[in-house]
C-alpha cells in the first residue's frame, strides 16, 4: 500500500517538472504583443516594427506591436506592469518612461524599477540642436552667446513637455546658465513644421526627423547632443566638443517585461534580441536613422534604469520642472 503510494508521488513530481520543462522549452507557442507607450506612426514604431519582425522570425510566433499611448506614456506602462508574466506581453519604453517621468509627474501608476524586469537594453541616439537659418549663429558659441544676451526670450521647441529633447535642453540650460523659453509641441511634427516656418527658431530633433532639411539647408545643425559625431553629418561637433565639457544626452530604447516573469524566458527573448542586433541589415537600418544598436544583459540595464533616474532627477529639480 505505502510502496503503491510512494510510487505515486514520484510519479506524479516526474511529470510535474517534465511539465515545466516542456513550458520552458515550449515558449513561445503563441503571438506575443510588444507593447509601445506612444502613439502608432510615430518615431519609436520606426524601432518596434522591424525588431517586432525580427524577433518574429526568431521565436517563430507572430511579434504584434501594440501602441498605447498617452499621458506621457503611463498608460502603456501601466497595462504592461499588469500583464501576466508568461512572456507574451513586452514593452519597449524609453527615456521619457523609465528615467524621467518619476521625477517629472507629481504620481505615476508604476513604479520604473519595481514594476518590470528588465531584458536588454537596444539602442540609443542622440538629438541634434538645429535653428532656422533666420538666426544669425553658425556655431554653438555663438548659439550660447545669443541666448545669455537674450535673457530668455529666445524659445525652443521639442515634441513635448518631459521628452527626451525637453530634457537634452534643460540639460544643456543648467550646464551653461543659459536661460531659455520652452514651447512643447504635441508630437515632433507640429515642432519641426514651426521652426521650418520660422515661427521658432531653435529645435531639439532626432536625427532621423532633421536630416533632409539639413542636408537642403532649411535647418542650420549646430551640435549633436550624443558621445560622438553622426556619420551622416561628420562636420558637425558634439555639445562637449563644442566646449560643454561633460555634456551628454540621448533618448534610448529598452525591453522589459512584467514583474515575476521567469529567468528562462528573460534570457531567451535576450539572446534573441542580441542577435538581432548584430544582424547587419538591422545595424544598418539603424545607423541609416542615426541610431546605434548596443544589446546588454539584463543585470546592465537594470543598473543602466537607475543611474539614468538619478541624472535626469538632478536635473528637473534644478530647473523646477513639472508636467504642463
Amino acid at each position: 500500500m505505502f510502496k503503491a503510494i510512494y510510487r505515486f508521488i514520484c510519479l506524479l513530481a516526474a511529470t510535474s517538472i517534465m511539465s515545466f520543462v516542456y513550458a520552458v522549452d515550449a515558449y513561445p507557442n503563441k503571438p506575443i504583443r510588444l507593447v509601445v507607450p506612444y502613439p502608432a506612426a510615430g518615431g519609436t514604431d520606426s524601432i518596434a516594427r522591424p525588431l517586432a519582425l525580427q524577433l518574429a522570425t526568431r521565436l517563430g510566433q507572430p511579434v504584434i506591436v501594440d501602441n498605447r499611448g498617452g499621458a506621457g506614456g503611463s498608460i502603456g506602462m501601466e497595462y504592461v506592469a499588469r500583464a501576466p508574466a508568461d512572456g507574451y506581453t513586452l514593452l519597449l519604453a524609453l527615456t521619457p518612461q523609465l528615467a524621467v517621468n518619476g521625477s517629472l509627474y507629481e504620481k505615476i501608476p508604476y513604479d520604473p524599477i519595481k514594476d518590470f524586469l528588465p531584458i536588454s537594453l537596444i539602442a540609443e541616439a542622440p538629438y541634434v540642436l538645429v535653428v532656422n537659418p533666420s538666426l544669425p549663429v553658425n556655431t554653438l558659441k555663438e548659439f550660447l552667446a545669443m541666448a545669455k544676451s537674450e535673457n530668455g526670450k529666445l524659445a525652443y521647441a521639442t515634441s513635448g513637455s518631459g521628452s527626451g529633447a525637453h530634457m537634452a535642453a534643460e540639460l544643456l540650460i543648467s550646464m551653461t546658465g543659459i536661460s531659455m523659453t520652452h514651447i512643447p509641441y504635441k508630437g515632433g511634427g507640429p515642432a519641426m513644421a514651426d521652426v521650418l516656418a520660422g515661427h521658432v527658431k531653435v529645435l531639439f530633433t532626432p536625427p532621423v526627423s532633421s536630416m533632409q532639411h539639413i542636408l537642403s539647408g532649411r535647418l542650420r545643425p549646430l551640435a549633436v547632443t550624443g558621445s560622438k559625431r553622426l556619420p551622416g553629418l561628420p562636420n558637425v561637433p558634439t555639445i562637449a566638443e563644442a566646449g560643454v565639457i561633460g555634456y551628454e544626452s540621448t533618448v534610448w530604447y529598452g525591453v522589459l517585461a512584467p514583474p515575476n516573469t521567469s529567468r528562462e524566458i528573460i534570457m531567451r527573448i535576450n539572446k534573441e534580441l542580441l542577435q538581432t542586433l548584430k544582424d547587419p541589415t538591422f545595424k544598418e537600418m539603424l545607423n541609416t536613422n542615426g541610431i546605434e544598436p548596443i544589446g546588454t544583459t539584463p543585470e546592465a540595464l537594470n543598473n543602466y534604469i537607475a543611474k539614468e533616474i538619478i541624472k535626469w532627477s538632478k536635473v528637473i529639480k534644478s530647473a523646477g520642472l513639472k508636467a504642463e
